[in-house]
């Protein structure tokens, strides 16, 4: 029985070690909570500037066949930015802290690999958010985040934490019911972006940073 049980241990130990040379395992629960947060801080400063003045208009519109921004939707421009770039910056802080905990590389094979799937399904979700900006079509900018980002995270799941794809499989649901709850986009922004980051970051935490 004892030599058996080194043999399992043996092989356990042979499939951490390709685990870890395969897949990108340095993600950390905590980038997940930090993305979820500023989340819901952009969430709720686009909320109170959507309130600030009603008598803003909402559209963009077209000047000599080129698209501007009118002022409201330039400020809600200037939170999503500041929001992801606060979240990315976090994420990689968390990540960075966790490689060097498990003494791994943060940009190795598995994370240029990890990066090169989820950009993928980010730049053509960028690209076609573009062109629902370009024709006005603002309730389906919520959505399309939503399902793109989703979509990005069931994509990359096969070279980091499986668990990822279950965030992504709620973005995707969430993204399309709001198809269909159009003018509740930030509602859904909030709970796809916010809370569902925030619950996957808290079980991440629990389940690999705990011990």
């Amino acid at each position: 029985m004892t030599e058996a049980k080194q043999h399992l241990e043996a092989l356990q130990d042979i499939k951490q070690m390709m685990e870890r040379s395969s897949r990108f395992i340095s993600l950390s629960g905590w980038s997940g909570i930090a993305a979820g947060v500023c989340a819901l801080i952009g969430a709720l400063v686009a909320n109170s500037i959507l309130h600030s003045d009603p008598a803003t208009s909402t559209n963009g519109r077209y000047s000599n066949g080129a698209y501007v921004f009118d002022p409201l939707n330039q400020k809600l421009f200037l939170v999503a930015v500041l929001t992801f770039l606060s979240a990315l910056v976090l994420a990689f802080l968390f990540t960075y802290q966790t490689s060097r905990k498990q003494n791994l590389s943060v940009w190795g094979t598995s994370a240029r690999r990890l990066m090169l799937n989820v950009s993928i399904p980010m730049v053509v979700g960028g690209l076609f958010i573009f062109k629902l900006l370009e024709i006005s079509a603002f309730g389906l900018i919520a959505p399309a985040c939503l399902i793109f980002y989703g979509l990005a995270l069931v994509h990359a799941s096969k070279y980091t934490l499986g668990e990822i794809r279950y965030l992504g499989y709620g973005q995707i649901i969430l993204g399309l019911l709001n198809c269909w709850a159009i003018g509740y986009g930030l509602y859904f922004w909030a709970a796809g972006f916010g809370i569902l980051h925030i619950v996957y970051g808290s079980l991440m935490l629990w389940k690999y940073e705990s011990k």
